[in-house]
Formats: structure tokens, C-alpha cells, sequence
């Protein structure tokens, strides 16, 4: 079944645009403007990582809030909204990002966030906070839909897998920086009790508030600006950044550059889109819905009852929590910036069910030890610090996958299908199923949990190493044609070789 192409406005033929801009972004050595690509755009994983760590480690002093205090309900309530947000957001903005353009969305996103998070500050009571902290997810979601789109547009294939893996590393980074803030700012000795929980949301909204004017220099993503018939605005685009490599110094080789052929669309309408997803693309889907709930249920199964083990089995105080998180968030960071490399080297397929498989593998290892009695704190942190490098680069490759495996013309909005999926299993399923565990105060319970994860994992990777897509060093447009591109026959236009490649892609 074919889905037949997007009319143009008032129904007169779409503009057909023959362009090499593609291959020119892609043949770009790295340079100071993909740097300020990364700085500028990148931060949003840090800021999910911060406020991720920042809900955990404030509750309590949310419960003891003279303004608030909240029960333990409500600090799970105020959790489901941001997690609620975050799905919604995705959704909504990753529709509008499609459509509207990358760069108007990645504005707008980070505007939210800033104003919500400084808003969660001036908090009043529960339903104050449940809004802020909703519209604060859904300005985190809005960013991984626009942003992911942006930074794969714009990043040279080679280097993808690295950029995009280090990229989400850095959500450790947040999540070392709220766990240093919350020792400091949520010592009574440093600040009154109803202070220190506010200081730590607006941390967010400071860092937010130093790389909104950043983006100011970001353009539009040339790729995005081709398929909505603006060839002008996208050349000049491309040939600004080439100036700037040339002026640099460096050389530019015109030659062996793939043309590639569209017709310009406004749009894409929901038919096509899911269309696309679950019928051209499924094996593609199943792939990605795969390794989002695998790495989803995983990660935040034990991410968010960390602290509960700690404090349950080895009897950590609440207080000393923060010091723990600081060596995990660290293998979680080493992980994805040291194995990228190898993503690109080795392949895609490869590393992804290498590193699902292996993560599998030492959880099952360790989950065992614990169950026997044979870790200590100490051990117990090692161990899921050697985990966690392995699986945060799994968990990493995750989004990378489905931000890269679809045609540009959905990518935004695919990747908030996926991300909104991954999101509300993890944050509703996982958790919850843990912390189940976790309150029968039996080893042997939570060993059973840890096999879960386990079994998740390992038949992800499974997924990955049959069907997973090999998409190191090849174009974008190579590993999915855009929807607009102008089919073989029509025009008299031979198909090229990416083409082909996708179609034998899409069964």
C-alpha cells in the first residue's frame, strides 16, 4: 500500500527541488559551529537529568515545608505531573515542531521551562506546584523532540552516533550538579528549611537563563527548510556555516556530492505519518519500541529506588543519599562519551545489542551478590556504577536510534512517539513495580525484579542484533528517504542508491 504524496497549497503542483545540501552538511569537518550546536542545544539533557534528581531529593523537604507540606502522596502526585508533562509536551510540541519549523520550537520549549521551573520556586501549595512542575515536563519534553531533530540535521554522519551518545551523557552531568546543589542548599545550617528547596529550582532556571541567548546564533535546519520548498533560505544557510569552515581553514571538496530530489509539502498529514510508523517502517518501530521500553523500565526501575535500597538494606541515612548518587551519575556520564566512539567505528547493531546484552548480563551478576549478602554499600555503588556505564550508552542508543531511523519529514514527532512511550512506562510501571518489591524487605523479591530488567534487556538485544538498522557514517537521507523525495519513476529520475536501500529497509 502507498500513501500518495502531500497536495500543495490550493492544490497546484508542489515545487520540485534538486539539491546537494545534504551532502555538504555532512561533509563538514567538526568545527566551532557544531560545538555551539552541542553547548547550545544539548544542555536539555542536563536540565532533565537536574530536575529528575532535584524531585528525588527535595521531597523531603517539600513534607516539611511550612508552606506545603506535602505527604507522601503528594510528592508522588507532583512526580506523575512532571512525568505527565513531559509525555503530553513531547507530543504536542514534536507535532509542531514537524510542522512549524525546528529552530521557532526550541525557543519556545526553553522559554517554558525556564518560566515554569522559576515558577515551582514560588510554589503555594499542592495544585500550584502540581502545574508548575507538569509545565516544566512538558518544556523538557518540547526540547527532546526539537532538539534531537536539530542536532541530527546539522551533525556530520561520521560522527553522529558519537555526538548524539556524549550528548545524552550529559543528563549525568544534571544529575551530579543537582545532587551537589541539594547537599548544599538543603543544609539547615545554610539556609531555613522553606528556602533551600526553592534555591534548588531555580538552578535550573539560571542555566536555562545563560543559553537561551545562545541559540540566538542557531539557524534553522536546512534539511527542514528543503522539504517546506525554502531552497533559498537553506542554501544561504549552508553556504554561511561553509564560509565559516573556509575562513578556519578548512578545504571543501565539491566533489562526490549525492543530489537528492523532493517535492515541497507543508505538511505531512497524521494518516502519513502513522502510515509511515507502523506499516512502511514497523520492523523499524518494533526496534525502537523495543529498546525504549527495555532501556525505560531498566533504567528508572532502579534509578528511582536507588535511595530506597540504600536506605532499606544497607541503612544509609536520608541525608548522605546525595554523596552515592555523585559516583553512579559519573559511570553513567564515562559510559556513553567513552563506548560513542565505537558506535560509529564498530556499528550501530553491534553496540547497541553489545551494550544491552552486557548490561543484562551484570545486573544478573550483581542482583545475585545482593540477594546473597555479599556486597556492602561500597560494593553495591561499584557495582552499579560498572553496570550503568554499559547501560546508559544502551539507554543513550535508544534515542539515538528512533531520532535517526525515520524520515525527516516525521522525525520529530516519531521521536516524541517513542520518547512519550519510554517516559510513562518508565515512570509509571517500573518505579512502581520496585518499589513493591522493595517494601517486602526481601532480597530475593528485589533479585526478581533485577531479572526482569534483565530479560527486558536481553530480548532487546535480540531485537536489535536481527533488525536493527546500520546506520554508522551514512546520511540521514540514506537511512531513511524523506517522504518528499520524488519517487524512481517519476520525472524520468533513476533512483539512487539511498533510495533503494530504504525501500529494502522498510519491510
Amino acid at each position: 500500500m502507498s500513501v500518495p504524496p502531500t497536495a500543495a497549497v490550493d492544490d497546484q503542483p508542489a515545487m520540485l527541488i534538486e539539491t546537494d545540501l545534504p551532502s555538504r552538511l555532512d561533509r563538514l569537518p567538526w568545527g566551532r559551529f557544531h560545538t555551539l550546536i552541542v553547548v547550545a542545544l544539548g544542555v536539555t539533557w542536563l536540565l532533565d537529568g537536574l530536575e529528575v534528581t532535584l524531585a528525588g531529593a527535595v521531597a523531603s523537604a517539600l513534607k516539611t515545608s511550612p508552606a506545603l507540606r506535602f505527604s507522601n502522596a503528594d510528592v508522588g502526585l507532583a512526580g506523575s505531573a512532571y512525568i505527565a508533562g513531559a509525555v503530553l509536551g513531547a507530543l504536542g510540541f514534536g507535532w509542531l515542531t514537524d510542522r512549524l519549523g525546528r529552530r521557532r520550537l526550541f525557543f519556545i520549549t526553553l522559554t517554558l521551562y525556564l518560566a515554569a521551573t522559576a515558577a515551582t520556586a514560588l510554589s503555594w501549595n499542592l495544585m500550584s506546584f502540581m502545574l508548575f512542575r507538569f509545565l516544566t515536563g512538558a518544556g523538557i519534553g518540547g526540547e527532546y523532540t526539537a532538539i534531537n531533530s536539530t542536532i541530527q540535521e546539522f551533525t556530520p554522519a561520521r560522527v553522529r552516533g558519537w555526538t548524539d551518545l556524549g550528548i545524552n551523557g550529559t543528563f549525568w552531568v544534571g544529575a551530579g550538579l543537582g545532587a551537589a546543589g541539594s547537599l548544599v542548599l538543603l543544609d539547615p545550617h545554610l539556609l531555613p528549611s522553606d528556602w533551600g528547596w526553592r534555591a534548588c529550582f531555580f538552578i535550573g532556571a539560571v542555566l536555562a537563563l545563560g543559553i537561551l541567548p545562545m541559540r540566538i546564533w542557531i539557524p534553522e535546519s536546512p534539511r527542514w527548510l528543503l522539504t517546506h520548498g525554502d531552497e533559498r533560505d537553506a542554501r544561504t544557510i549552508v553556504e554561511g556555516i561553509e564560509t565559516r569552515f573556509r575562513d578556519d581553514g578548512h578545504p571543501l571538496a565539491d566533489d562526490a556530492l549525492t543530489r537528492l530530489r523532493l517535492r515541497a509539502r507543508d505538511h505531512t498529514p497524521l494518516r502519513e505519518v502513522f502510515h509511515t510508523l507502523f506499516n512502511v517502517h514497523r520492523r523499524r518501530s518494533l526496534v525502537g519500541l523495543t529498546l525504549m521500553t527495555a532501556q525505560a523500565f531498566f533504567y528508572n526501575a532502579i534509578f528511582f529506588t536507588y535511595a530506597l535500597v540504600l536506605t532499606d538494606f544497607y541503612h544509609v541515612p536520608g541525608g548522605d543519599i546525595g554523596w552515592y548518587l555523585l559516583p553512579f551519575a559519573l559511570g553513567n556520564f564515562l559510559g556513553p562519551l567513552v563506548l560513542g566512539r565505537l558506535f560509529d567505528v564498530i556499528g550501530r547493531r553491534k553496540m547497541i545489542a553489545g551494550t544491552y546484552a552486557m548490561s543484562a548480563i551484570l545486573l544478573t551478576l550483581s542482583g545475585y551478590l545482593f540477594e546473597q549478602q555479599l556486597l556492602t554499600v561500597v560494593t553495591q555503588t561499584v557495582a552499579w556504577m560498572v553496570i550503568f556505564f554499559f547501560a546508559s550508552a544502551a539507554a543513550s542508543s535508544a534515542y539515538l536510534t528512533v531520532s535517526e531511523s525515520f524520515p525527516l519529514e516525521i522525525r520529530a514527532l516519531a521521536i516524541a512517539v517513542f520518547y512519550a512511550f519510554g517516559t510513562a512506562l518508565g515512570g509509571i510501571v517500573g518505579p512502581a513495580f520496585f518499589g513493591r518489591l522493595i517494601d517486602t524487605h526481601q532480597r530475593s523479591e528485589v533479585f526478581s525484579g533485577y531479572l526482569v530488567g534483565s530479560g527486558l534487556m536481553l530480548a532487546a538485544a535480540l531485537v536489535a542484533a536481527i533488525w536493527g538498522v546500520d546506520a554508522e557514517r551514512k546520511s540521514l537521507e540514506h537511512v531513511a528517504a524523506p517522504l518528499s523525495s520524488v519517487a524512481d519513476e517519476e520525472d524520468g529520475v533513476v533512483g539512487t542508491d539511498e533510495k533503494r536501500a530504504d525501500r529494502a529497509a522498510r519491510t
